[in-house]
């Protein structure tokens, strides 16, 4: 399978299965709409009237010869070598949770996928009891897991802070005792950042998720308050002062969501780097047609576009010394993620859970509140093995729009929960968001490519 398309000057062909990318003269990209495998000893005659106005026939069949050639040598076209690896997608280890240290929020996100903070459940902190029993849980379902990963999670954590602040120094000190480590994460919308959270957050949090959305106009109209005033005024400062006393060895990233309401969200990536802040993600709003701020079929070419347009400005931004990441357009062309990882992404429900206040277990975040999606309880002991091994088995062969997909081994099937919300089953991929990540994922091809050329050129 080859994917093909005409971005950023170049005539660009991804090889699927292998990962290769190839820029190619104009006249390859014309001939592979037609030549594919089986290949004939000599280029077929059809092949040669259709393009013959177009170039020379010498060059057509010794164009032809090339690409049979490349085929043979399974550099295009190459043979699917992961789909064996799906049998070993297995129930494995828990590795990370996400843990919901509160189900409350000061702000009133209007896009907020967790009913403002309490996902349906009623607004409620988590006792520091449910907490240690999340801790124990992680290690006794870790296996020969020996890094952990654990993520204070909202609503807001930050008001509930004296137990994440406990939570922390008890996985601490069960760690020991278990030959692990955790790696504890934070997600937070700032309001309540002061100069001692500031101090914790940085010396115990691997990673910390800041939430806003660009510039000021846009972040204030979908993040207010609970008495709908703007929240960026205070936010802003607060995170300039986190990021700027963080270690340089840990990570940190600024996260926002676009809406039907700024689809120009490329001007909030660079607000906010112009901000100060080279960590950015900014991603489409998921949710149903009904709200006005919802994405929706009709807005795809807009949006795409967009893409094109940020790619660009973050290219001519690099040539200028000026570099920043841009999360959905990082990708190692050279590496990349593990077979298993390519078949199944997120591993939500198998290799990680969510915990909410009263210590349900649910697959991630966003299934939580869905009750046929209930897992067990830390409170009981229970918990649904048989669900965790049916997650296992939600790798893109399973999926059936994903099997023939171009962009499979880079979304690796996509949101099981978007796929189960918008679609009804988590087997079917959400067809927005695919379209959407198969753009990202062409900008960020093109951008690699060119800047690999350039590097060549300047050594």
């Amino acid at each position: 399978m080859i994917h093909k398309y005409y971005l950023g000057g170049l005539y660009i062909v991804l090889d699927v299965n292998s990962g290769g990318v190839h820029i190619v003269d104009e006249l390859t990209y014309d001939l592979l709409d037609d030549a594919a495998p089986p290949f004939a000893e000599k280029c077929p005659q059809e092949i040669v009237d259709k393009l013959s106005a177009k170039y020379p026939e010498q060059e057509i069949r010794e164009c032809y010869d090339e690409i049979a050639a490349l085929y043979e040598e399974k550099i295009l076209f190459s043979p699917d070598d992961y789909e064996k690896y799906a049998k070993f997608t297995v129930a494995s280890p828990i590795k990370a949770m996400c843990l919901h240290i509160s189900h409350d929020c000061n702000l009133r996100c209007k896009y907020c996928f967790a009913s403002t903070g309490d996902f349906g459940t009623g607004r409620k902190l988590m006792p520091l009891e449910i907490g240690k029993k999340a801790i124990d849980f992680l290690l006794e379902n870790s296996g020969n897991r020996k890094n952990l990963e654990l993520d204070f999670f909202g609503g807001e954590p930050l008001m509930n802070f004296d137990v994440v602040k406990e939570v922390v120094a008890y996985g601490r000190e069960r760690e020991k005792e278990y030959g692990k480590n955790f790696r504890f994460t934070i997600t937070t919308n700032g309001m309540l950042l002061t100069d001692d959270k500031i101090d914790f957050i940085n010396k115990e949090m691997s990673n910390v998720v800041l939430s806003i959305d660009g510039r000021k106009d846009v972040h204030d109209n979908m993040r207010p308050t609970a008495g709908n005033k703007g929240s960026y005024d205070v936010i802003l400062p607060k995170y300039k002062k986190l990021v700027d006393a963080r270690d340089k060895d840990k990570d940190w990233y600024v996260r926002g969501t676009f809406t039907k309401y700024n689809l120009d969200f490329a001007e909030d990536v660079f607000d906010l780097y112009e901000k100060g802040f080279d960590q950015i993600s900014v991603e489409p709003v998921v949710c149903e047609d009904k709200y006005p701020y919802a994405l929706t079929e009709a807005d795809v070419p807009a949006i795409a576009e967009e893409y094109e347009r940020l790619a660009q400005r973050l290219l001519e931004n690099d040539r200028n010394g000026k570099h920043f990441n841009f999360f959905h357009f990082m990708i190692d062309l050279d590496q990349g993620p593990c077979a298993i990882k390519r078949l199944r992404g997120c591993g939500c429900g198998n290799e990680y859970v969510a915990i909410t206040p009263d210590g349900d277990i649910y697959p991630c975040h966003q299934f939580v509140g869905i009750e046929e999606y209930k897992m067990g309880s830390l409170v009981d002991g229970s918990f649904n093995t048989e669900m965790k091994e049916q997650f296992a088995k939600t790798h893109i062969y399973n999926k059936p729009s994903c099997r023939d997909c171009w962009a499979k081994f880079y979304c690796s099937g996509g949101c099981n929960a978007n796929n189960y919300m918008y679609m009804g089953d988590v087997l079917k991929a959400h067809t927005l968001s695919c379209e959407l990540e198969k753009k990202r994922v062409e900008c960020a091809i093109m951008l690699q490519a060119i800047k690999s050329m350039e590097r060549g050129q300047a050594e």
